[in-house]
């Protein structure tokens, strides 16, 4: 990674935190060129990062990998006018919705692809990416990939396509579950007296002690869950409230139907 050239197309959040994630890995500034169309935008994130700037085409003459980081509603326009000549990049999506079948279209039949599906936690190097490959694309291409989301945190390999769907409502939405269940946690504890201040503190830093809890752990969250339960407790007469309301099948349901939006989003 640290000797190839990587261009980005799209200077947002997304392609920020890869970028910052990168030169902490040791990638070199020089080895990474980005083009926007938001001039003042492309031109903060040089003075500071030192990356160099360019256009969509110089990117795609030059670059080992590229990383289309823009909008769903541009993907088709900012692709169908890149010519990729005979040099063979990675191409690595991380819009929500483009499916590797438009993007062979836009790009060429013959394009090694990967298509990444990030979340919003990546944005402080704590992010869960899904990935997934077309044939095109080598074992080395792929190890590319996944180290490039790795300097944003977890990346996994996913078997099939449509399993980025599931990705998208799994980790993709899912901290906007967590920050739901926050809230109402700390609208209860606000209403039982608490200030807001510190019920604020409290369940982040509960929320925050349980995720490392359990990846430090060797116990699955359900042995997790039983552990920290005692009977006849305060936590067994506050899961038995949870239990009683169907909170298992609504999140379920839930992530079922972001499942389908995510699928209909794709055919749109």
């Amino acid at each position: 990674m640290e000797n190839l050239s990587l261009g980005f197309i799209g200077a947002g959040n997304m392609a920020s935190s890869l970028i910052r994630g990168l030169l902490a890995d040791g990638v070199s500034p020089n080895n990474i060129t980005v083009a926007d169309i938001d001039v003042t935008k492309l031109e903060a994130l040089k003075a500071e990062c030192g990356i160099n700037t360019g256009s969509n085409q110089t990117i795609a003459d030059s670059a080992d990998v590229i990383v289309l980081a823009v909008k769903p509603q541009v993907m088709q326009a900012v692709c169908s006018e890149l010519a990729l000549g005979d040099q063979s990049p990675l191409v690595v999506s991380v819009a929500a919705g483009i499916t590797i079948e438009s993007l062979e279209k836009w790009l060429g039949p013959n394009t090694s692809i990967a298509r990444c599906m990030p979340n919003t936690p990546a944005l402080v190097g704590k992010g869960a990416s899904g990935l997934f490959a077309n044939d095109n694309t080598s074992q080395e291409q792929r190890d590319l990939a996944g180290r490039l989301m790795q300097a944003v945190g977890l990346s996994v390999w996913v078997d099939s396509e449509s399993a980025i769907d599931t990705v998208t409502a799994l980790s993709g939405s899912g901290p906007a579950y967590f920050f739901l269940f926050l809230e109402a946690m700390q609208d209860a504890a606000t209403e039982l007296g608490l200030s807001k201040d510190t019920a604020n503190k409290l369940s982040l830093q509960t929320a925050l002690g349980a995720a490392e809890l359990a990846l430090r752990s060797e116990d699955n969250v359900a042995e997790l869950r039983c552990k920290v339960t005692s009977p006849g407790g305060t936590t067994e007469r506050a899961l038995e409230v949870f239990e009683a309301g169907g909170l298992r099948n609504l999140v379920t349901d839930a992530i079922k139907a972001a499942k389908l939006r995510s699928e209909e989003l794709a055919k749109d």
